[in-house]
């Protein structure tokens, strides 16, 4: 039996070109405002009086980085916990599907992932999510946006290896606590990259239409 199926970002590498949204998107057909795999940009910093012009401000601490994020196909899926039509299971290699056919559209997963992976489709009136491109997993195939990212910066395999590998680090920010769902995601961190809860600063990330 296949060990936990896990994601790696490299947050130290990604600069937020989204090729992973995109092939995410074109691989699934996905309608515009429903994006499986998102960047997020994190960013925070101030502004002091210059030393020698007191009326002139200059940046202190400016920093920014970004980070790629899907369903995590948690060990812990909370999705799964609150689906009420039991329409979402997680297979023996840990990747958590929605069953589109027993979806009743009530949207209590996407509520309860602390990540917002789950996202309705109002068209067919049911949940959608990353399936981890099973269908590829199937065929010894990478996930598309692992194989779209130009810099390298995600990866996957076995959430042990990976971690072996990486380190063991699945919580930056704006990324939530890693002890809500237990996230298959292994993270290198962005030299300015906080910790998740102990940030200081904000989303800058422009919102998106597509």
């Amino acid at each position: 039996m296949t060990e936990q199926m896990a994601f790696y970002f490299d947050a130290s590498a990604c600069n937020g070109c989204k090729a992973c949204v995109v092939a995410c998107k074109s691989k699934n057909q996905l309608p515009v405002g429903t994006n499986w795999r998102r960047v997020t940009e994190y960013g925070g910093g101030s502004w002091v009086p210059d030393a020698d012009d007191p009326t002139r401000m200059l940046p202190n601490n400016i920093f920014a980085y970004a980070v790629s994020i899907s369903c995590n196909h948690c060990e812990k899926p909370i999705c799964m916990e609150v689906c009420p039509a039991a329409a979402i299971t997680k297979r023996d290699d840990g990747v958590v599907l929605i069953d589109q056919s027993r979806c009743i559209g009530c949207r209590y997963c996407e509520w309860a992932c602390p990540y917002g992976a789950p996202q309705f489709d109002a068209s067919a009136g049911v949940m959608s999510k990353c399936d981890f491109c099973q269908d590829e997993l199937a065929q010894g195939n990478s996930p598309y946006c692992v194989s779209a990212c130009v810099m390298r910066a995600l990866d996957y395999g076995e959430l042990s290896e990976l971690r072996a590998k990486y380190g063991d680090v699945s919580a930056i920010e704006p990324l939530p606590a890693s002890d809500l769902t237990e996230p298959a995601l292994v993270v290198t961190p962005h030299r300015h990259a906080q910790m998740s809860g102990a940030g200081t600063g904000r989303i800058v990330t422009m919102a998106e239409e597509g």
